[in-house]
C-alpha cells in the first residue's frame, strides 16, 4: 500500500510539473494584448525575404514577447483613402482587422495615397483618415490607437529603368501626408509615432526602390513602435 501511495505522489508530482507549464502558456495566451499592423506593403513586408519573421509586425512580436499578440493586416498597394485605385477599405485585411478585436491598433496608411492618380486635396484625405479612425474607436475592445505616418521616401534611390522600381510615389506629397496626419494626432489627442521623422536620415534602408524598407529598415521601424508602445 505505501509504495502504490508514492507511485501516487509520484504520478501526481510528474502530472503538475507537465501540466503547469501549459496552463501558464494557455493563460499567457489568453490574456495577452492583441495588437492590429494595419497599413500597406510597408506593413506587409514587400520586397523582404520571409516576411513571417523578417516584417516589421514580425520584429515588434519579437521585441515585446509572448505576453503580446501582433498580426499583420498590410495590403500591398492601398490606400487610406476610399477614391485610390485600391482603397484598403474594400481590402479583406480591414475586416480582418476588426474581427480581429485589438487591444492596440497601429494605422500606417498613407504612402499610396501620395501617387498622382490618388491625391486630390487634403480634406479629402482627413475625412476618409477620420472615419477609420471611428471604426476602430467604436470597437468593443476599445483599442487603444497609434497614429503612424508613412516611412520617408527616397526618390534617389528609385530607377525609373526598372519597371517594378517606378512607383510614382510623390516625395512631397508624403511629406504633406505625413504633417496632416501629425496635426490630425495633436487634434484628437492621440499618440503618434513619426516614422517618417525617423527614417529621414536612413536612406540606407530603401536602397531597393527608394519606397520600401529593407529587413534591417523593417526592424529599425518595429523598435520606433516598441518603443512608443513600452513607453
Amino acid at each position: 500500500m505505501k509504495q502504490k501511495n508514492r507511485l501516487m505522489i509520484f504520478l501526481s508530482a510528474l502530472f503538475v510539473c507537465i501540466l503547469t507549464p501549459i496552463l501558464i502558456l494557455c493563460l499567457q495566451r489568453r490574456q495577452s494584448l492583441r495588437i492590429a499592423c494595419v497599413g500597406d506593403s510597408i506593413t506587409y513586408g514587400a520586397g523582404i525575404s520571409n516576411i513571417s519573421r523578417n516584417s516589421y509586425p514580425a520584429k515588434l512580436q519579437k521585441f515585446l514577447g509572448s505576453l503580446y499578440q501582433v498580426k499583420n493586416f498590410g495590403a500591398s498597394g492601398y490606400t487610406l483613402q476610399k477614391s485610390g485605385d485600391y482603397p484598403y477599405w474594400e481590402n479583406e485585411n480591414f475586416q480582418k482587422s476588426l474581427d480581429f478585436a485589438p487591444d492596440i491598433v497601429l494605422l500606417m496608411l498613407g504612402t499610396n495615397d501620395a501617387k498622382p492618380q490618388n491625391w486630390k486635396d487634403p480634406e479629402a484625405f482627413l475625412s476618409d483618415y477620420r472615419e477609420i479612425i471611428r471604426y476602430y474607436q467604436e470597437l468593443e475592445s476599445s483599442p487603444q490607437l497609434y497614429l503612424m505616418t508613412p516611412a520617408t521616401v527616397f526618390p534617389q534611390n528609385t530607377d525609373p529603368e526598372l519597371p517594378d522600381n517606378d512607383y510614382d510615389i510623390s516625395a512631397e506629397t508624403v511629406d504633406l501626408i505625413t504633417e496632416l496626419i501629425r496635426n490630425l494626432a495633436q487634434e484628437l489627442n492621440l499618440p503618434l509615432i513619426d516614422i517618417h521623422q525617423a527614417t529621414s536620415s536612413h536612406p540606407e534602408f530603401f536602397r531597393e526602390d527608394g519606397v520600401h524598407p529593407c529587413a534591417e529598415g523593417a526592424e529599425f521601424i518595429a523598435r520606433q513602435v516598441y518603443e512608443a508602445i513600452k513607453d
